[in-house]
């Protein structure tokens, strides 16, 4: 290609390094929108989807420079742009099939670390080649863009300028902008637009007939029809499907209950029953933490929830209890409109979007029982999980005052994540029980510094009036164990949730597929088809 042909389009190359640069952050936080329903978002995933896409710019870069020097032709550059756009559109069309089916295959093929597998794999097959296409853009249009020696220093700053300054673009419009709007899928069809645009431009621009326009429109436009942002295709009549900030949301209703869940494969974040009685899981044992602190004793009790979600747990002691003024926490703002809309939350239950610890940083109040419910699947907050957290909420707790924990993920192997958080809160408070939540992997644990914690527990348990309920609170102080304080310990230094988790979640997986496993061993796929029939 002659000098004035790049010259003439230098503009329209800073353009494309610009919208470039901006494509492969938002494909980047897309990815990890794509993901968090099936994998968590813990940084483990984060970890995995960066690591993936710098090893697929790498490669472009490389094989990019070689491309531009043995042929430097921009058409070249813009049809491999064309492809990334096509594919990066079909992303939100096939890419929930392919995490499922990798999911599939490997769930009886792996029998350790099956998320950061499984998520590599998905990262790989899904994200790899667009952004490798995309890696390609760079070194060629240094190419393209550089005439001489004398200014190629000056040329090559403002093309990382250019891709920095989308960069920032597309790190910020997909996480406050397109995905809260419009949802994941969209902003993958987003992008890609913009990237097919470009390619487009420089086609007609130059006059240049190519089908892989053509093609590529009419793809595009295939997968704008076929896409419908739904993360759980399989399943019908949703109350509600949605996207935040922070989390994928997703409502089921039927005859009996009201369903919250924030991902797709880790079950429910929060419960309603239509007929207002105990939920049968870790909401009915944390009410133990009312009778600890004395309920049946005080005119009136304080209690902090941190991760308040729908509210299921507020909402059943407000039915239960009258003499209570509760708080809530809770992060993800559009989590508490779906708690006021179909969880009937009371509008007099304040809810506050924070975080659960700058939330105590910013307070000085002191209550009676605080809940902290805020550990979801593998997604643990480390900074709510330290030595340092713990004593942040020891001193915002009353004298006689009683901290609940639920811990969702009741590993059996020495040194999972169960032992660490109880170890670590057993060296914050001087009595610390747990029990077991019946048919779950939940385990709720109460902390106080009340050496009258279990009797003060059964006293109150003989005053209650409600058989219901009467019956539940003898049922968790029956399975109440007083917790032996380890070694192990959280800080804010060094707090490894996230692969302490992943052991407990390998545990679990392996457990749950068991029965399949041995069916898959013996008579393969067709086994496996034959038992669902």
């Amino acid at each position: 290609m002659e000098n004035k042909t790049v010259l003439n389009h230098k503009g329209y190359l800073y353009l494309t390094e610009f919208f470039a640069g901006m494509s492969v952050m938002a494909v980047e936080l897309g990815a990890s929108r794509l993901l968090a329903p099936y994998f968590s978002s813990s940084q483990i995933v984060w970890t995995i989807i960066i690591g993936t896409i710098m090893i697929a710019m790498a490669l472009g870069n490389l094989y990019g420079g070689r491309s531009a020097d043995k042929e430097p032709d921009p058409g070249k550059l813009y049809g491999r742009i064309l492809i990334a756009a096509v594919w990066i559109a079909a992303i939100p069309v096939l890419g929930k099939y392919v995490i499922l089916g990798i999911s599939a295959l490997l769930i009886f093929t792996v029998s350790s670390n099956f998320l950061i597998i499984a998520a590599f794999c998905a990262c790989m097959v899904i994200f790899v080649f667009p952004l490798f296409l995309l890696g390609t853009v760079t070194p060629s249009l240094v190419k393209y863009t550089t005439d001489n020696l004398e200014d190629n220093g000056k040329t090559v700053g403002t093309l990382g300028a250019f891709n920095t300054i989308g960069s920032i673009l597309g790190t910020f419009l997909p996480t406050f902008v397109t995905i809260p709007a419009v949802g994941t899928s969209v902003t993958f069809l987003l992008f890609s637009g913009i990237l097919l645009a470009l390619a487009m431009i420089y086609f007609i621009s130059e006059k240049i007939k190519s089908r892989k326009v053509l093609v590529s429109l009419i793809l595009f436009f295939l997968c704008c029809l076929l896409q419908n942002g739904s993360f759980a295709f399989w399943e019908n009549d949703l109350a509600y499907e949605g996207e935040s900030v922070y989390n994928y949301l997703q409502v089921k209703e039927n005859e009996k209950d009201v369903i919250l869940s924030t991902n797709v494969l880790f079950g429910v974040q929060s419960i309603l029953k239509k007929d207002h009685s105990l939920t049968g899981m870790y909401y009915d044992y944390a009410m133990a933490a009312q009778y600890m602190a004395g309920v049946k004793e005080k005119e009136q009790m304080d209690v902090l929830i941190l991760g308040m979600g729908t509210g299921t747990y507020a909402a059943q002691c407000e039915r239960y209890f009258d003499n209570l003024s509760i708080e809530g926490v809770e992060i993800d703002e559009k989590i508490t409109g779906l708690a006021r809309k179909y969880f009937e939350l009371p509008e007099y239950i304040s809810v506050a979007t924070y975080d659960g610890r700058a939330y105590l940083n910013a307070v000085d109040k002191q209550y009676d029982v605080i809940l902290v419910d805020a550990y979801q699947d593998i997604t643990i907050p480390f900074q709510m999980s330290s030595v340092e957290f713990f004593t942040m909420v020891k001193e915002h707790l009353k004298e006689g005052g009683v901290m609940a924990v639920n811990m969702n993920m009741r590993g059996t192997k020495e040194g999972n994540i169960n032992e660490y958080l109880s170890d670590t809160i057993a060296s914050v408070f001087a009595e610390v029980y747990t029990v077991d939540v019946d048919f779950t992997t939940n385990r709720e644990l109460f902390a106080s510094d009340s050496p009258a914690l279990l009797e003060t527990f059964r006293e109150n348990i003989e005053k209650e009036q409600e058989p219901e309920l009467k019956e539940m609170m003898e049922k968790a102080v029956t399975g109440l164990l007083r917790y032996e304080k380890g070694e192990y310990l959280l800080t804010d230094d060094r707090a490894p949730v996230e692969l302490l988790g992943i052991r407990v979640i390998d545990e679990i997986i392996q457990k749950e597929v068991r029965y399949y496993k041995e069916i898959y061993e013996k008579q393969g796929i067709e086994g496996i088809l034959n038992s669902f029939l």
